[in-house]
């Protein structure tokens, strides 16, 4: 019986262990935050999860546990109370915060570059690699040729003298 214990125990300690390790989302939103209107609730959700913290970088306002992430969500639902609709809420926070605020940038304006640069450089690496390789096959055609008359003589006038 001990045994079985023993076993169960050490069961229970992996299966504890392994869903210590599931990530699980955060959710900073504290309950004072939450609107009592579940429809507008809803969209303020969904519009946080497009809005980045400024504080974390990396992270959505409704995961950052950071003050400004707080006064953002705060923000958002103050604009929806008010009747904004998703996309003016969007624009107040993108007029206040600049666009670095969107999670997913637009590509309109002085972003199009940025977008545009990765295939540019993809396009530019593959003409700069095709144009290499092309040289290094003329190169190699080039030395197979057959020896003129006149290098001839040379070669075996140099390989007399040795």
């Amino acid at each position: 019986m001990s045994a079985f214990r023993s076993g169960l125990s050490a069961l229970s300690v992996v299966v504890f262990a392994a869903l210590a390790c599931v990530p699980v989302p955060a959710q900073a939103v504290q309950p004072d935050e939450v609107l009592s209107d579940p429809v507008l609730e809803g969209r303020a959700r969904v519009l946080s999860k497009d809005l980045r913290c400024l504080v974390c970088r990396n992270e959505n306002i409704d995961e950052s546990n950071a003050d400004l992430a707080r006064d953002l969500r705060i923000l958002v639902r103050e604009r929806l109370v008010a009747g904004d609709s998703n996309d003016e809420v969007i624009d107040f926070v993108v007029d206040r915060y600049g666009e670095y605020v969107l999670l997913r940038p637009t590509t309109n304006g002085a972003n199009w570059l940025l977008w545009a640069a990765g295939p540019f450089m993809l396009l530019l690496a593959l003409g700069v690699a095709a144009g290499y390789m092309r040289g290094r096959g003329r190169a190699g055609k080039s030395s197979d040729q057959e020896l003129s008359d006149e290098e001839q003589a040379k070669l075996r006038k140099i390989l007399d003298q040795s």
